[in-house]
């Protein structure tokens, strides 16, 4: 850990520019995500779409897991404005806008398959614009502001998730459902202008000179680094370290209509207090990384969100609830956000600055993967089995990373196995100058 003394002041760190620009593109990165997911199956639910269709919605998914092909494309080519991370961010960006306002010409019950076309389009388009973001959280950030700028990143991801997984369901019972994707497409603004203000990094190698560079050299740097199976284990943990969770996020939304919820409940208990408690999870949880390292926070946030799915298990066995709703919305978000603040802190440690936009792309697929295609079946479970052995079961799928920490992050280690070694490779203020002079 770094020594206290030698830190920056907290108002430097998160006074700067770049600090406020990653909270906003969090912002727009998150967005996206849930307008392919748990949004969509609730509009598909009211539309009475059936519940194994209604699972399968995770499949669109797909390009958040397979992202890390075209990454060496947005790493070797650069844009003719804003530089290289700033032009790729807008062009992501402008599509997406665009790609989410032609979801509200779809109709679930008339033109199913149209549908799940344009959501696979904003799922490739959102998966890119997250490349470019993620790559940018490591080369503009120096080691000691690297937790500071996750959390920042995080906090308006998880915003972003509280915004469409809440606030859309209570406008869709007040206003058609697809003004509610217009609405939401409206909100990509946000993320387009952070891109024009932030300030572009620079890296001192440039960009990769060549493409076969750009897409071997990635691979080879984090199994040399790591070694082949201890490279093996870590992707196969990254697959597998949130599983649990994934499964009862994918069937969350059609579980608690199930249950006899009115979307207006659930959105507007997610909307505030279910902000409310993301944000301070993600907080809790840098300052978690911070006291204890990394490997420590990952054995407390590994048992943490086994015990969120257990609440669900409790409220799928108890009658209609708006109170044990609400407890259950507060400890999802709050575990959610620890989690989610210590793995992006995980999945930093992992890659190299040299490569970061490929490999931390590479990394965050292996994560989507169980999101995207392990959890694909869970409609199909929760049929047969119910929804009190549904949780169960999710919790049991916990069980193999319980068993994996020892060897990925042993408990009297700060960091990791496999970790990459951040020397503050990145330019500073005056490389950043003398390039917008060029």
């Amino acid at each position: 850990m770094n020594d206290a003394s030698r830190s920056p002041s907290l108002l430097r760190v998160f006074g700067q520019p770049k600090m406020a620009a990653l909270f906003f593109l969090g912002f727009s990165s998150g967005l996206p995500l849930f307008l392919t997911s748990r949004t969509l199956q609730a509009w598909m639910t009211v539309e009475g779409v059936d519940l194994a269709t209604v699972g399968q919605v995770s499949l669109l998914a797909l390009p958040y897991s397979l992202k890390f092909l075209w990454a060496p494309l947005m790493d070797r080519y650069v844009p003719p404005f804003l530089g290289r991370r700033r032009g790729w961010l807008v062009v992501t960006q402008v599509l997406l806008a665009i790609a989410i306002m032609a979801m509200s010409l779809h109709d679930p019950k008339q033109g199913l398959r149209l549908l799940f076309i344009n959501a696979v389009f904003i799922s490739f388009f959102s998966a890119s614009q997250d490349i470019v973001v993620d790559a940018y959280s490591v080369e503009a950030l120096e080691d000691r502001e690297l937790g500071a700028g996750a959390s920042l990143k995080v906090v308006g991801y998880r915003a972003a998730l509280i915004l469409t997984g809440g606030l859309a369901l209570v406008l869709a019972d007040r206003m058609p459902w697809p003004y509610v994707y217009l609405v939401m497409a409206l909100l990509m603004a946000v993320g387009i202008g952070a891109a024009f203000l932030a300030p572009e990094p620079v890296l001192r190698a440039g960009p990769p000179a060549t493409l076969a560079s750009a897409v071997v050299k990635p691979f080879q740097e984090f199994f040399n680094r790591a070694g082949p199976a201890t490279g093996f284990i870590l992707l196969l943990f990254i697959v597998l370290y949130s599983l649990a969770d994934r499964l009862v996020q994918n069937m969350y939304t059609p579980f608690l209509l199930a249950a006899g919820y009115t979307q207006t409940e659930i959105g507007a208990i997610q909307g505030v207090l279910g902000l409310a408690a993301t944000i301070v999870g993600v907080l809790a949880g840098g300052a978690i990384v911070a006291k204890i390292g990394v490997n420590r926070s990952l054995w407390i946030m590994a048992v943490l969100q086994l015990g969120s799915n257990l609440v669900y298990y409790g409220l799928s066995v108890t009658p209609k609830d708006v109170g044990l709703l609400t407890g259950a919305i507060i400890v999802e978000n709050f575990c959610g956000g620890l989690v989610t603040a210590g793995f992006v802190a995980f999945l930093m440690s992992m890659c190299s600055r040299q490569f970061s936009a490929t490999q931390y792309a590479l990394l965050s697929s292996f994560m989507s993967f169980a999101r995207d295609i392990l959890v694909a079946p869970s409609g199909g479970i929760a049929e047969r089995t119910g929804w009190p052995q549904f949780f169960i079961l999710s919790i049991v799928a916990g069980i193999p990373v319980l068993l994996m920490l020892p060897y990925v992050a042993p408990w009297n280690r700060d960091l990791p196995r496999g970790s990459a070694s951040h020397s503050g490779e990145v330019a500073d203020a005056a490389d950043l100058r003398r390039a917008s002079l060029e």
